[in-house]
C-alpha cells in the first residue's frame, strides 16, 4: 500500500492546535465585504474549529501534517 499523501490545498487553509483539534477559516470572506455587517465581518474573520464530525474525514487527509 503505498504512503499517503498530505491534501496540499488542505494544509494551507488550516492548523492543528496544541491539543490536536483543527483550526479553520470562514467562509464569504472573499470580497462584497460592503454588503454585510460589520458585525458580520468581525465574526467572519475569527478562526473556527472544524466539527467533530468531520475531525476524522479531515485528519485522513492530513495524515502526516504536523
Amino acid at each position: 500500500m503505498p504512503k499517503a499523501k498530505t491534501h496540499s490545498g488542505l494544509k494551507k487553509r488550516i492548523k492543528i492546535t496544541g491539543t490536536g483539534k483543527i483550526k479553520r477559516g470562514h467562509a464569504y470572506t472573499g470580497h462584497l465585504k460592503t454588503n454585510k455587517s460589520h458585525k458580520q465581518n468581525k465574526n467572519l474573520s475569527k478562526a473556527a474549529l472544524v466539527h467533530n464530525t468531520d475531525e476524522k474525514r479531515i485528519k485522513t487527509l492530513i495524515a502526516n501534517m504536523k
